[in-house]
């Protein structure tokens, strides 16, 4: 106990469940241009706290003590306690792209992210990209094992056509800073660099294997719809907390290949519309991006034209009880054992997707009834 003896004292109790705490440091009262030693005041607590749906927040709970014994008595003790959660990262690889979004990414990761980094006590190793393409050529040379993860995360299991191959972790791992065009990359990278290692031809993946460590994802980005779907907000403190916490959640991904080729791994595709649309919009990355999005949309709709294709898919059974929550919906579902269905015909839009695609415009996301 501190403080006048005198004074009565509210006395308030509140639990705190350790697997909520991810920090926990000695308090200490230095002077102005201090660095070291100073006088011991107590601990504090750094927990991840749930502020209101999906998102999340850190807070500090002060414990006071004067004793040296006693505060280094329950300090020894919480570490101990923090080091025997296995699943948090204790070593990070992150790449950083510095152009997406109006140049912020840099901004958001050295003001935003690696303060609670350090505060855990999590090592980091930054790349700051400087051309398209650069985060895989890194990750090709890497030694991913000498990190707890990346910050983009997936796990390989074959699924039909399509792979549940990452797991987004919250943890120890790879860590992207980015929007989805940079999460994509390094997602691809650590499956392919994953082929690679087991010996895999990488031309063409039949059964592709798992991604060595999990990907993290921090939304600095134009579009954040990865990141949105993953935690149901587009949030830069709540998705490193989940890192941070070593939260892990399974992801679908496709391969996209030509019949004698792999193209890449990836969440969702678009042929039509949709594709050159963005396909332009990357093009004019020079102009503020809801102008380029906007002309791009536009110049693409005066050239609106269909395309012949055919469409091949297994279609979803669904069971009869759960009919009349589906209406006039048509699913495509790839990972049917049944018969093949075949359309051809011509389309203004094809899309694929793996993953809901969550995004401000689509609250319960694109694909919705993807898991």
């Amino acid at each position: 106990p501190t403080g006048d003896s005198s004074v009565i004292l509210q006395v308030q109790e509140e639990i705190i469940e350790m697997k909520d705490v991810f920090s926990v440091k000695l308090k200490r009262r230095r002077f102005a241009g201090q660095k070291k030693g100073g006088t011991l005041l107590g601990i504090t607590i750094f927990k991840c706290l749930n502020k209101e749906e999906n998102k999340l927040t850190d807070c500090a709970i002060h414990l006071n003590n004067l004793s040296e014994d006693h505060c280094h008595s329950w300090f020894r003790h919480l570490k101990e306690i923090l080091n025997g959660f296995q699943n948090r990262p204790k070593s990070l690889k992150v790449f950083v792209n510095p152009s997406s979004h109006k140049r912020e990414a840099t901004h958001v990761y050295y003001e935003q992210v690696a303060p609670l980094f350090k505060l855990a006590d999590i090592k980091t190793d930054v790349t700051v990209t400087e051309y398209e393409g650069h985060a895989l050529s890194v990750l090709k040379e890497c030694e991913l094992q000498a990190f707890d993860g990346c910050f983009v995360f997936y796990y390989l299991l074959r699924i039909g056509f399509i792979l549940n191959c990452l797991a987004f972790l919250f943890c120890n791992r790879v860590v992207c800073v980015g929007g989805d065009g940079s999460v994509s990359e390094v997602a691809h990278g650590l499956l392919l660099k994953a082929q690679i290692d087991a010996g895999k031809d990488t031309e063409y993946v039949l059964a592709p294997v798992r991604a060595p460590v999990p990907l993290g994802v921090i939304p600095a980005g134009t579009t954040n719809i990865l990141a949105h779907t993953l935690y149901g907000i587009k949030h830069v403190v709540t998705a490193t907390l989940h890192i941070v916490m070593g939260h892990i959640q399974a992801v679908d991904v496709c391969t996209f290949s030509t019949p004698s080729k792999l193209l890449r791994f990836g969440f969702s595709a678009m042929f039509g519309f949709g594709a050159r649309t963005l396909a332009l919009a990357e093009k004019h990355r020079w102009m503020p991006s809801n102008q380029r999005k906007d002309f791009a949309f536009m110049k693409t709709l005066a050239d609106l034209k269909p395309e012949e294709c055919e469409l091949s898919f297994l279609p979803l059974q669904i069971p009869q009880e759960d009919s009349h929550e589906i209406g006039k919906i048509t699913l495509l579902y790839l990972g049917s054992k049944d018969q093949w269905h075949e359309i051809q015909g011509h389309f203004l839009n094809v899309s694929i997707m793996a993953i809901p695609c969550l995004c401000s415009m689509a609250p319960r996301g694109l694909a919705p009834n993807t898991r």
